[in-house]
């Protein structure tokens, strides 16, 4: 069966050139080969009128078109003038066009920076857009609230965590891609690739020479596969869709918004790439106290899709790769609820707007999620459940009877799982560890979903068994494994509580995920690890990062402050942001609310229409269906869509069905086509580059951030360290010799790692016996105990002179120590002297026995005999290694072609060359 493999966009490169009457966006490939032509007309005052003639030029032919249109536009007072053709913009992607009371506008990506490389697919952050108006000044009608709408449409930063990729899915997950890839394509291949698709693209083949045609080389078969994006989480879905229909689809770039960053773990050098992927909803989305609760589609506020996905970098291919992901997620509770914000308190009071006895919207919500994600769904509902004064407790009574009427109607086996525990009661108790119990309940819902990971088992797997790694739920076949089911983390404002928990979740995820890759033997984290550590600190950056968006403040409660262990400076950090989570929510939230809702198109400007600053609510914006009576009502019963429950626990859109399928377009293309040869878009060598541009992204290292730098510690990432020993604080606090030496004695001797009770509890202790110890080093190094000398006295002598001679060394030889852990200025110890004569004398035994001479019968010597497959070499001969005839074959045919003695050609060596020919000529 031929391989499938994901389009890459043919138009990542844009130039705009403008005259009086259209603009010219010519787009290209990275080797700028192809290239396309987007024309779009000046001269309407307020309809959008594109051109795409789906023609694919060379770049000769952009040339002679760009001359043509630049003599046909000058004027004839002026030939020989200023030209007629002026280049306006360059850019990397078009967002979408817009129109609020004139004409059209244009949003224009013109900068990036590379966030994440996935599987060779690179995942890019925009980092700064133009916006132009289309129409001609001579044909605009001005109106004097457009300016007023444009810098509300601007106050949405598209530089502030919007991402987007040429090449990889990001609105779908991991799994979700791969999968694909493992589908038979053969029957929709065939409809599509002879049918529409083939029809499509025969512009594309363009009338030419080609020197291989009848060569009669069978061509290697791949199914070009482009999925449709996941509309919830598309940001700019509304801005593109009146050019969908009209362009062809690699005009049209898809962007995210959320969070993406990428760290390297390295496993004794073997690197390890940790990418946190966020996708924030665009349904029902907007600022804190603005948006709460859910609209009457199922959609809810602050609606996150979290991913973490675990890839060994040395591989970079999807085919021989071993890739795995978890997905989680958090949102709003799934109810009518909101707060008031006109009192200016800064809890206001919880309220429910609409009574929903059959729990209809918490039914919608929950269908999409068992669409995308299957069964089990899981609820930590993480609010308060004892307060003096009804508040979180309201959401509470209201989301558990909610569940329980649904799960009436749904099979036992697939039901929704509701957990709820009072997190803030649990931190103020000190005999409760809360991290201790969120561990549990992540081993808990982990086991039951499952993960994904696109291999078999290892053979590590059975050198190293564990009791836990046979209780994963999920799908399991041949080819690896699915996560099936997710886990729905919510509190009242689903920050700092959610952002915790997710983290001890996908901590635990993260643990399965090395094991099932062979990286360690135990699905088990311990805290204060480099690996935990960078982990840590990236899902810090991801929960400041989403709070900054729908909180306005960065994180108040980190995973420091639970664990107890937070410095006394960071009480007065969370004061601070409390602070300006307030200010945000007081005086600049409506702000962004508005320009949310104008990038978004929920809000549309007309003539017959009020303003959006003279709306007293958004309400009726998000609620579509409150102002009519809708056709057909959905049941109370059957509240699941139809086929859902046929393919249970596995989600219907990982299905391969009608239904899904008719998302998908395929197309035959060649192997070492550019359309879906992710080497050569990552590589390039066709062209000449830097590693500066191709690997550009600069990410977290634990070796280089967490590790310490001293002489003699374990490297290994999944070692116990205590915080004053990473590579942060070494740096600025040098540990005295008498450490360093202690530490290269004993790294290859460390006890296991002590458990995360054991660690939390000794902290204190063990840091001032610690203070202790150094203190009497310290003091013995500087005491150096007197002798009193006398003139007579020989011994005494001896020693002054031995002394002195020991200082002159140290003198001379000051950092020996330090780095090497030894003294060189003092003479070995004897069993060392008999350790070292002892190897010496093997070599020497070695060497005579294989010279056929006699044998030194020493009673110091071991005597061994080789049982390796390696040859008998030693430190006075080598044996020349064994090269099989087919490294001969390579190495003669290289000499023969320097020499001008070229062999003949093997197929694969013709096909490369016939690649080439084609992209760097034709």
């Amino acid at each position: 069966m031929p391989q499938s493999a994901a389009v890459i966009s043919g138009l990542q490169r844009m130039v705009l050139y403008e005259t009086r009457a259209r603009y010219f966006l010519v787009g290209s490939n990275q080797a700028q080969t192809k290239h396309r032509v987007l024309k779009i007309d000046r001269t309407e005052p307020k309809d959008l009128v594109i051109i795409d003639d789906k023609h694919v030029y060379s770049q000769q032919e952009v040339r002679d078109l760009l001359g043509r249109l630049d003599l046909g536009n000058r004027t004839k007072t002026a030939q020989k003038g200023p030209s007629g053709l002026s280049r306006a913009v360059t850019a990397v992607g078009v967002v979408g066009f817009v129109r609020f009371l004139e004409g059209y506008y244009m949003v224009l990506i013109t900068k990036r920076r590379k966030m994440a490389d996935i599987g060779g697919h690179s995942v890019y952050k925009i980092e700064d857009t133009t916006m132009i108006y289309i129409p001609n000044d001579s044909v605009r009608v001005a109106h004097p609230d457009e300016a007023r709408y444009v810098r509300i449409f601007q106050n949405m930063d598209l530089s502030s965590n919007f991402y987007f990729s040429h090449s990889y899915d990001l609105s779908h997950s991991l799994q979700h891609n791969l999968t694909l890839l493992r589908r038979p394509y053969e029957r929709w291949a065939t409809e599509a690739g002879e049918g529409e698709d083939r029809a499509a693209h025969a512009p594309e083949r363009r009338d030419g020479f080609d020197i291989f045609e009848d060569e009669g080389l069978p061509a290697q078969v791949v199914y070009g596969v482009r999925a449709e994006p996941y509309s919830k989480y598309v940001w700019n879905g509304n801005l593109l869709r009146r050019v969908k229909d009209v362009v062809h689809p690699d005009w049209l770039l898809y962007i995210i918004h959320g969070f993406c960053g990428q760290s390297k773990l390295l496993i004794y050098g073997r690197p390890v790439h940790v990418t946190l992927i966020a996708r924030r909803s665009s349904k029902f989305a907007g600022t804190r106290f603005l948006k709460r609760g859910a609209n009457c589609e199922g959609d809810v506020a602050n609606e996150v899709e979290t991913e973490q996905m675990v890839h060994d970098a040395s591989v970079m291919s999807f085919r021989v790769g071993s890739y795995s992901s978890y997905v989680q997620t958090r949102g709003s509770v799934p109810l009518y609820w909101s707060q008031d914000i006109s009192t200016m308190m800064p809890k206001p009071p919880i309220r429910l707007d609409q009574a929903d006895p059959y729990a209809h919207v918490a039914a919608l919500h929950f269908d999409q999620m068992l669409q995308r994600f299957g069964s089990p769904i899981i609820i930590l509902n993480l609010v308060k459940k004892r307060e003096k004064r009804k508040h979180e407790k309201i959401l509470s009574e209201e989301l558990h009877p909610a569940v329980i009427n649904l799960n009436q109607f749904l099979p036992q086996q697939h039901g929704i799982e509701y957990i709820a525990w009072d997190m803030a009661r649990y931190t103020k108790s000190k005999l409760c560890n809360v991290l201790d119990r969120l561990s549990m309940i992540a081993e808990n819902v982990v086991k039951r979903t499952g993960f994904f990971v696109n291999r078999a088992d290892f053979y590590c797997h059975a050198l190293h068994p564990d009791e836990r790694w046979g209780d994963l739920g999920g799908s399991i076949s041949g080819a690896g494994r699915a996560q099936t089911g997710v886990l729905r983390t919510n509190c009242v404002d689903c920050l700092d509580r959610t952002n915790t928990a997710q983290f001890m979740v996908g901590k635990c995820a993260l643990a399965y995920q090395l094991y099932a890759l062979g990286m360690i033997d135990k699905p088990k984290l311990q805290f204060d690890t480099d690996c935990v550590r960078l982990f840590e600190e990236l899902y810090e950056d991801h929960g400041d990062t989403l709070s900054l968006q729908y909180g306005g403040s960065q994180l108040v409660h980190r995973v420091k402050t639970y664990r107890k262990i937070a410095p006394w400076t960071q009480h007065s950090k969370d004061i601070m942001q409390t602070l300006s989570r307030y200010y945000s929510n007081a005086f600049s939230d409506a702000d962004r609310q508005d320009a949310i809702n104008l990038f978004l198109q929920v809000y549309q400007p007309a003539e017959n229409r009020p303003h959006l600053w003279d709306l007293p609510t958004d309400f009726y914006l998000h609620q579509k269906s409150t102002m009519a009576l809708p056709a057909d009502r959905r049941s109370y019963t059957l509240w699941w869509s139809e086929g859902v429950l046929s393919y249970l626990p596995i989600a219907l859109d990982q299905v391969p069905c009608e239904q899904t399928m008719k998302k998908l377009a395929v197309k035959r293309v060649d192997r070492s086509d550019e359309s879906v040869d992710i080497y050569a878009e990552f590589f390039r060598p066709y062209e000449l580059t830097s590693f500066d541009d191709t690997f550009c992204k600069a990410m977290t290292n634990s070796a280089r951030e967490f590790m310490p730098k001293t002489v003699g510690v374990d490297p290994s990432p999944f070692t116990v360290r205590k915080p004053e020993e990473t590579a942060k604080s070494v740096l600025g606090n040098k540990s005295t010799k008498e450490e360093t030496l202690v530490q290269r004695k004993t790294a290859a001797s460390a006890p296991p790692p002590p458990s995360e009770e054991a660690i939390s509890s000794s902290s204190e202790d063990d840091s001032e016996e610690e203070r202790d110890d150094d203190a009497a080093a310290s003091v013995s190094q500087r005491s150096t105990p007197v002798k009193l000398w006398s003139a007579d006295s020989g011994e005494g002598a001896r020693a002054h002179e031995e002394s002195q001679l020991q200082q002159q060394q140290q003198q001379q030889h000051p950092a020996f120590k330090e780095p090497y852990g030894l003294n060189l200025a003092k003479f070995p110890a004897e069993q060392d002297l008999l350790i070292y004569e002892r190897f010496a004398r093997l070599g020497e035994s070695q060497q005579r026995r294989a010279a056929k001479s006699e044998h030194l019968h020493l009673p110091n010597v071991t005597r061994l005999e080789p049982l390796s497959r390696f040859p008998q070499d030693s430190v006075y001969a080598a044996s020349p290694p064994q090269v099989d005839a087919d490294s001969r074959r390579v190495f003669e045919s290289h000499v023969m072609a320097a020499r001008g003695q070229v062999g003949p050609l093997c197929r694969d060596d013709v096909l490369m060359y016939r690649e080439y020919v084609k992209n760097r000529y034709m």
